[in-house]
């Protein structure tokens, strides 16, 4: 080999490698936030699967809770209200201030069977609490590791050097499942 076509392919090789090394960056750097962006479509799918239980549970505990407090209806009109948005929600920030507006309905509801003793001694109507309260916190749960896949999601494509080629794809800011201003206030109590 003489030392020209040595030459020529270390020129060759040089070339290959910043070629390579940038293109692998690239490749590596994309496919990781395809596999965040997934997670968070994983994890909201389970935060949707827990709400779609306690969406399910709502009418039978609605209807128990009916039966024994007949002149609540503004607080059962309000829960039927925050249950129909909740299923005409469509983007995840819609279902997002939908469930949140149905916590707070159910919260109001809670607040009406403290009032009726008899009711809260009723069988069904203790299975019922238990069951909502069980989706409650799994609903928790799921609110928690979709926040944090989100979390990690929105740091990545906020860090560089990755922010250009998040911005170059087209990959966003994902949207947190945060708690809503009035739940965040300390209840007041009065005796």
């Amino acid at each position: 080999m003489t030392q020209g076509q040595k030459t020529t392919l270390i020129v060759i090789g040089i070339v290959l490698l910043v070629i390579l090394i940038p293109f692998g960056y690239l490749k590596g750097t994309y496919n990781s936030l395809v596999r965040m962006d997934e997670g968070i479509k994983g994890a909201w799918a389970q935060v949707e699967n827990q709400l779609q239980r306690r969406y399910d549970l709502i009418p039978n505990y609605v209807e128990t809770v009916k039966g024994y407090a007949k002149h609540e209806k503004e607080v059962f009109l309000k829960v039927t209200q925050a249950r129909s948005k909740v299923a005409g929600a469509g983007a995840i920030s819609e279902k997002i201030a939908a469930n949140n507006q149905l916590s707070s309905a159910l919260a109001r509801l809670l607040v009406v069977v403290e009032r009726y003793p008899d009711l809260k001694a009723n069988a069904n109507f203790i299975r019922l609490q238990d069951e909502l309260a069980g989706t409650e916190n799994r609903i928790s749960v799921e609110r928690r590791r979709f926040n944090e896949a989100v979390k990690v999601f929105n740091i990545k494509i906020r860090s560089f050097p990755t922010n250009f080629i998040a911005g170059m794809f087209g990959f966003e800011k994902a949207t947190f499942f945060e708690v809503p201003k009035e739940k965040q206030e300390v209840p007041k109590v009065k005796f």
